[in-house]
């Protein structure tokens, strides 16, 4: 069973991963991080983490490999998925649905429609 209050937030760029942990561990959230799709899996399964913030370009399992992955395995389908990337609003915008994101952000984000968005999701 997914752990409501806990965010996974994964991300190849140590200082976005402190950045955003730090964000959201103000507002509240147990925040657990993860330095690529690997960990990423790992720890979705394991944690079960109500929501994942996941960086698309990283080393090995990029981020749609990892989110194609956690939406195709019962035990983290119900897991939300936001996608962050500095690939290009368009390419983010068309392709994350298609691996089951719940929502996209492109970088650099407003910290206060993404906090929007996780309580959205979250609700």
């Amino acid at each position: 069973m997914a752990k409501a209050n806990t965010v996974l937030v994964v991300d190849d760029d140590p200082e976005i991963q402190t950045m955003l942990s730090a964000r959201l561990t103000s507002r509240g959230y147990n925040v657990i991080t993860a330095s690529d799709g690997k960990e990423a899996l790992t720890e979705a399964k394991r944690r079960r983490p109500a929501l994942i913030l996941l960086d698309v370009m990283m080393p090995g399992k990029n981020g749609w490999e990892v989110a194609r992955a956690l939406k195709q395995d019962p035990v983290t389908e119900g897991i939300k998925i936001v996608m962050l990337t500095a690939i290009g609003e368009n390419v983010n915008e068309l392709t994350s649905p298609l691996y089951g994101a719940d929502a996209h952000f492109d970088k650099p984000f407003d910290f206060v429609k993404l906090e929007a968005k996780i309580a959205e999701l979250l609700a």
